[in-house]
């Protein structure tokens, strides 16, 4: 299989960029099938210089696509994170910018048909189990990426791609607020553990001394800040029913702040080892239900809209993040709009051994 390459759809997914591939053209084992990612993504390497990953967790993200096992959705998607220096491969979170690509990279490969200048594409995000829909621009019966959306983070405008989500509270740690509190005490620091479609561990910027405005670069550089994130990290795993979370990629740390530029609350994000250039789409909804409860450490910060939309500000600008607010304040659903291209289609040849 891999001697004569693999079929392989290379896109960008919101602000990331990821391998698109049908599971039917992957190895059935989940062993072998994270052995041929890594070969292919070229891990474990800082460069990944012997395949296609960008060096960079943003840029080394595979999507794997396959007829649904469901009958509320269209096609199935399972998110794997390649990490770029170890050789691991997580699927213990999922992407909702990779999610981006998901939509049209189905109507590309043929799991889901064209119905019309606009297609609904219900996807089935395997790793948390729930069902998000995309509506796909599909004018003359094919995907159409240009148009006039523009995203943080991305040069250019492209074709807006609505993504709508419900029922994610609790994704991966089965309650909203795992523990049952708005915030607990970890290593002497005011920490929210939330999950509303990421599980996050959320505290106060200025409880590390830092203003929150720091540049990404800065914070990569901050060897004594990144031990101490990952020590609260390590211990907030089990407290959210994660287990050992050393070789996983979730929980995300997100440092907040008041914001500065307009939005609802700033952040600064880690994922969990490196500082994002933006944020996740999930950790934005996540960091916006924080907002919303009362005693968490982001409530205080926050300025709440009035309309449900929430405008995170991170490193690379502004997500925008909309919450469907029930009439008792609870959270029924939440939306974000954004953009996805088609790189390349073709076939890529994993290095052996």
């Amino acid at each position: 299989m891999s001697e004569d390459g693999i079929a392989c759809l290379w896109m960008r997914g919101g602000s990331s960029k990821g391998a698109y591939f049908l599971a039917s053209d992957l190895p059935g084992d989940p062993a072998a099938r994270d052995d041929l990612l890594l070969r292919i993504m070229g891990s474990p390497d800082a460069r990944q210089i012997d395949g296609i990953g960008g060096g960079d967790p943003l840029t080394s993200k595979v999507a794997v696509l396959s007829p649904p096992s469901r009958d509320d959705a269209d096609v199935d998607y399972l998110f794997l994170q390649v990490f770029v220096d170890q050789p691991l491969v997580s699927d213990r979170q999922g992407c909702g910018n990779i999610l981006a690509g998901v939509g049209p990279a189905a109507i590309e490969r043929g799991l889901v048909p064209v119905t019309g200048d606009r297609t609904n594409v219900r996807i089935h995000m395997v790793n948390s189990g729930e069902v998000a829909v995309a509506r796909v621009e599909t004018p003359g019966g094919r995907v159409c990426y240009a148009g006039d959306a523009a995203i943080a983070g991305v040069p250019g405008h492209h074709a807006a791609i609505p993504l709508l989500f419900t029922n994610i509270a609790g994704s991966m740690c089965g309650a909203l607020l795992p523990t049952g509190h708005a915030a607990d005490e970890i290593d002497g620091v005011q920490a929210t553990l939330i999950d509303n479609g990421m599980p996050c561990v959320i505290i106060r910027a200025e409880d590390f001394g830092l203003t929150g405005r720091e540049r990404p670069e800065t914070l990569e550089k901050d060897a004594a800040l990144k031990a101490r994130l990952e020590a609260i990290r390590l211990q907030a795993g089990p407290m959210m029913a994660l287990g050992d979370v050393k070789d996983v990629s979730v929980p995300k740390m997100t440092l907040v702040s008041a914001p500065d530029s307009g939005g609802s609350i700033a952040t600064r994000s880690f994922i969990p080892h490196r500082v994002h250039a933006a944020i996740g789409v999930f950790a934005a909804i996540s960091v916006a239900t924080s907002t919303r409860i009362e005693g968490s450490v982001a409530q205080a910060l926050a300025v709440q809209p009035a309309d449900g939309n929430y405008v995170i500000e991170h490193p690379g600008g502004t997500l925008d993040v909309f919450l469907d607010i029930g009439p008792g304040g609870e959270i029924r659903g939440a939306g974000n709009r954004r953009t996805a291209r088609k790189l390349f289609d073709g076939r890529v040849f994993p290095r052996s051994g």
